[in-house]
C-alpha cells in the first residue's frame, strides 16, 4: 500500500489456474514475474490477453476483481491474474508481463523509474479511492487512555506495548514489509521508545487488532483506509506530527504523518498504445471507498472475488456502463 498501501493490505487474492501452481512451486510470494508468466496461457479472446497484477491486500483484490470481471464478461478479454508484490508488479511493465496495476499507493520511486525514466508504464488515472495510512490503536485503548491518540504521549505508554520481539521497547506492529511505510524512520526521528515489528501480512495485522479489541490487550499498529475491517473494529488513529509538503521527501529523515493518497492505476505503455478496449477500461475505471469496501467485505465473508465482483456489477450497471462508453 505502501503507499500504499490492501487481507483475507492490504485476504490473499486468488490466482488463475496454472499461475497458482507456479506460485506454489516457487514458494508463493517469492515467485518472479517470469515464473508466473511461464505458467499462464496465451491470448484467445478478441480483446486479447490482459495481465493483471494482484497485490496482497483485499482492497486491491476488490479493484482487480471488478476490473477483471468487466474485461472478461463485457469485453471478451482473456484475463490472467498474477499474484505479485508491489515492487515486482512494476518490474513486469519493463518485461512486458504485466499490463495493469489496479491500485497504486504512491511509490514515487517506482513511478520515476518506470514511468518517467524507462517510459514503459503510464499513469492511468485515479481509482476514485482516497487512501490514508497511519498508526492506530483498538477502540478500548482510546477509551481508557484518551491521550494515547497523541503521538507526543506514546513514550509514557511504551512499556505497555513491549513484547518479546520488541527488545524492551514498545512494539509498533506493521504489516507486510512490502507495504509503503515510513515507520522505522518515524520512530527514530520523533524520538519514540519503540521498535517496528512486522506481522508479515495484512491478514496477520487484522487478526492482531481483532484479538487486541476482543481481549482488551494493548496494540499499536500500522493500518490504512479504505479497509473493510474498520466497519468491524473502528480503530482509532494516532495523531502524528502533521504532514506538510516535502516533509517526507527524504525517507531516512521522515518525522511527519503520512499524506492523503489519491490512489491510481498504472498500465504498461505498450498496453496503452495497443488501443485495447481493456486499456481504455483501466483508464475509465473509477469508484469510491464505499464501493471497494462493499466488494472487499463480501470477499472477506467467503465469496470468491469473481462472485463478489458480479454482485457489485449487477447492482451498479450504470457505473459500469459509464466505464465502457
Amino acid at each position: 500500500m505502501k503507499k500504499a498501501g490492501l487481507l483475507l493490505k492490504r485476504t490473499v487474492p486468488a490466482v488463475a489456474g496454472a499461475a497458482a501452481a507456479a506460485l506454489l512451486l516457487a514458494g508463493c510470494g517469492g515467485a518472479s514475474v517470469n515464473q508466473v508468466a511461464a505458467a499462464t496461457g496465451a491470448a484467445g479472446a478478441p480483446c486479447g490477453t490482459v495481465n493483471v497484477a494482484l497485490n496482497a491486500w483485499v482492497g486491491y483484490t476488490a479493484n482487480a476483481a471488478v476490473y477483471s470481471y468487466v474485461a472478461k464478461n463485457k469485453l471478451g478479454c482473456t484475463v490472467v491474474q498474477k499474484d505479485l508484490n508491489e515492487q515486482i508488479s512494476w518490474q513486469g511493465f519493463a518485461s512486458g508481463e504485466v499490463d495493469v496495476v489496479m491500485e497504486n499507493w504512491g511509490h514515487e520511486d517506482l513511478a520515476k523509474q518506470y514511468i518517467t525514466e524507462q517510459k514503459v508504464a503510464v499513469d492511468a488515472g485515479p481509482t476514485g479511492n482516497e487512501g490514508h495510512i497511519g498508526w492506530y490503536v483498538p477502540p478500548w485503548m482510546a477509551e481508557k487512555y484518551p491521550d494515547i491518540t497523541d503521538s507526543k504521549n506514546l513514550n509514557k505508554y511504551a512499556s505497555m506495548f513491549a513484547t518479546s520481539e520488541s527488545g524492551g521497547k514498545g512494539q509498533l506492529l506493521d504489516g507486510d514489509p512490502a507495504f509503503v511505510t515510513n515507520d522505522e524512520a518515524l520512530v527514530k526521528n520523533v524520538n519514540l521508545d519503540y521498535k517496528v515489528v512486522f506481522a508479515g501480512s495484512e491478514a496477520a495485522l487484522i487478526q492482531s487488532f481483532r484479538t487486541a479489541e476482543q481481549n482488551k490487550t494493548p496494540l499499536l499498529g500500522y493500518f490504512y483506509e479504505p479497509q473493510w475491517f474498520l466497519s468491524e473494529v473502528p480503530l482509532k488513529k494516532v495523531n502524528l506530527p502533521k504532514w506538510t509538503e516535502g516533509c517526507d521527501s527524504e525517507p531516512e529523515k521522515v518525522a511527519c504523518d503520512y499524506p492523503t493518497y489519491t490512489l491510481n492505476k498504472v498500465i504498461s505503455k505498450k498496453f496503452d498504445d495497443s488501443g485495447s478496449p481493456a486499456a481504455k477500461l483501466a483508464k475509465a475505471f473509477k469508484w469510491t471507498n464505499k464501493d471497494q469496501n462493499a466488494v472487499a467485505t463480501d470477499i472477506q465473508g467467503g465469496m470468491t472475488p469473481e462472485a463478489a465482483a458480479k454482485k457489485w456489477v449487477d447492482a451498479n450497471q450504470q457505473v459500469v456502463d459509464s466505464w465502457l462508453n
